[in-house]
């Protein structure tokens, strides 16, 4: 079928002259299109070609990502890759970069349970050969909400050495046993019940004569290890534990005894998880290290 002739020049101009009067006519301009509107500043990124495109498509869609930023402050950022470098020096980059990793999942774990009982957090700051802290930026009102604080940074801590534990167990490297293993430990020495690691300030809802327990610990490790961070904390948690027992805030440690047991299963319980899963990452490595 042969294709109709196309319109003289005069015509086109008389059909482009209608279609803009009827653009400025109420109600009768162009449908707006259904495909997002990209923002104006959307352009910058083209001029880096596709891989632009994409970073700016993912920029602006996963809004999840604020999240993190949130808590990726200047401070926490530049002691974060302060610590990496130091560790570098000694373990190479890639286990340093997991290693403090697994310090900023364990941290996030108590600034997610501290949003979670409505206290506000300060941003993680990372120390050298100490690990890091979280500002707590008001006080618990009792024992049991500094306990459940406490908790999460073990808790979500062991799940990043689960989740460790689980690419080496898939891949069967040993760099990932290595981490996995370093990662129970972290969270295992933070269960010392002496304060101010995290054990102590949970088994404060428990029974306050668990701290006893926990410095016979702690002073036994001292003496096989002869850490000097070790020595510290047991120095600082005779000064908490001396003014706790002076004078505790009336009633904060008078806590429902359902919430006792609830605490005493949920730290028992992490704790057994801690040693199997320590358990079971240090198997393939007991060879290198005879």
């Amino acid at each position: 079928m042969s294709s109709a002739p196309p319109p003289p020049e005069r015509d086109l101009e008389n059909l482009r002259a209608v279609a803009r009067h009827l653009s400025r006519k109420p109600g009768l301009a162009p449908a707006a299109s259904a495909e997002p509107v990209p923002p104006r500043g959307g352009s910058k990124w083209k001029r880096w070609g596709p891989l632009g495109v994409a970073l700016g498509f993912l920029l602006g869609k996963f809004k999840f990502l604020l999240g993190i930023l949130k808590f990726a402050k200047m401070g926490t950022l530049l002691t974060m890759l302060l610590v990496v470098w130091v560790y570098a020096q000694i373990w190479g980059f890639a286990f340093a970069l997991g290693f403090v990793l697994l310090i900023f999942v364990h941290e996030m774990g108590h600034a997610v349970a501290m949003r979670k009982v409505g206290l506000k957090a300060g941003a993680p700051v990372f120390i050298p050969f100490v690990g890091a802290v979280i500002a707590m930026k008001e006080m618990p009102r009792d024992a049991y909400i500094e306990a459940v604080v406490a908790l999460g940074g073990p808790a979500l801590g062991t799940v990043g050495a689960i989740v460790c534990l689980g690419v080496a167990l898939a891949t069967g490297s040993l760099f990932w046993y290595a981490l996995a293993s370093t990662g129970f430990l972290i969270n295992l020495f933070n269960m010392i019940p002496i304060s101010p690691l995290d054990g102590g300030r949970i088994v404060g809802v428990i029974g306050r004569w668990l701290w006893a327990v926990g410095y016979v610990v702690g002073i036994t490790m001292f003496f096989l290890t002869h850490s000097p961070i070790l020595f510290l904390i047991l120095l600082l948690g005779l000064f908490t534990l001396t003014r706790t027992l002076r004078g505790p805030r009336p009633g904060y440690y008078e806590v429902a005894k359902e919430k006792r047991q609830l605490i005493g299963l949920a730290y028992f319980g992490l704790l057994a998880i801690m040693v199997l899963g320590m358990f079971a990452a240090d198997q393939p490595l007991a060879g290198l290290r005879a």
